[in-house]
């Protein structure tokens, strides 16, 4: 089982489940916290980070994206621990579970809710799906092209937070925008330095990731300002609610996330961004923590 749990990365799942617990506080804020959904939601999003790991792994074994230069990880099609075919077996079993929990967390959260509603939802799980699979994998693979810092910001900020309160509450609040962009920009830091690692790799296989395209310089200035502009967002929106102080407990993360910026636009070897990676993602699950409790307290 070993290959098969180090080709789930399991160190991605608190950055997958950030959104969720995000759009659960602030449900909670409201007074809508739901814990079968919160529950049915952060499930559907586990097997969907899973089934997203799964198919880089055998979508970059299958391109020849995935070489012995690699800086990161091996993968474990690319290495020979689970063949091709299994891991395809793998990416169907996980896209069938993600499909189950995810109809089932609509049932849930729609019983009182019209057909168009569901049928919506229902589209946005089926795009989540060929969006976690397409991102290594067919005849245009979206991430191989720089498109997958839109998708981290949609899937893991827009669609994430704001789907997720809207399963609690069935409302929508536009201001809620502000810090579901916050989250997504994080997220797209924590891509982001992962490309900026394998830049060199990635010009080499024609993988063209916005670090890829945009030079080491110009990728770090493009990094600050991820980081930067996610701050302000959440700065914006406690602005405009007018909450009082305990609103702004998520400032005591502020400072990892400039010293995230300063490691990555110091680093001289790109094998020195493997830990910032994981930094990123635990301090962005950190911020979402201190914001959520802001916000129900």
């Amino acid at each position: 089982m070993n290959p098969w749990v180090a080709a789930a990365r399991p160190r991605t799942l608190p950055l997958a489940l950030a959104s969720i617990i995000l759009g659960s506080f602030l449900a909670a804020a409201d007074g809508q916290l739901k814990v079968s959904v919160a529950v049915l939601a952060a499930l559907t999003t586990i097997f969907l980070q899973v089934l997203s790991n799964f198919a880089n792994d055998y979508g970059d074994a299958v391109s020849g994206k995935d070489t012995d230069q690699r800086v990161g990880p091996r993968r474990a099609v690319a290495t020979g621990l689970i063949t091709k075919e299994a891991m395809l077996r793998g990416i169907i079993i996980t896209s069938v579970l993600s499909l189950i929990t995810g109809i089932w967390l609509l049932v849930v959260a729609f019983q009182e809710a019209g057909k168009e509603v569901f049928g919506t939802f229902l589209i946005l799980g089926l795009l989540s799906i060929a969006a976690a699979i397409g991102y290594t994998n067919g005849k245009r693979p979206y991430g191989y092209a720089g498109f997958g810092d839109i998708a981290v910001l949609i899937f893991f900020g827009w669609l994430g937070v704001l789907g997720t309160y809207f399963l609690h509450t069935l409302s929508f609040n536009t201001a809620l925008l502000l810090p579901a962009t916050s989250v997504g920009l994080f997220a797209t830091g924590v891509l982001n330095i992962n490309n900026i690692r394998d830049i060199e790799t990635d010009t080499m296989t024609g993988k063209r990731s916005i670090p890829a395209r945009l030079g080491l310089h110009r990728a770090i200035r493009y990094h600050w300002a991820l980081l930067i502009a996610g701050m302000l967002c959440a700065l914006l929106y406690s602005l405009l609610t007018g909450q009082g102080w305990v609103s702004y407990l998520y400032l005591l993360a502020f400072p990892l996330f400039v010293l995230n910026g300063r490691a990555v636009a110091t680093h001289q070897r790109p094998a020195e961004l493997n830990p910032r990676l994981g930094q990123l993602a635990l301090t962005t699950l950190l911020f979402v923590v201190l914001f959520g409790i802001g916000q129900v307290l």
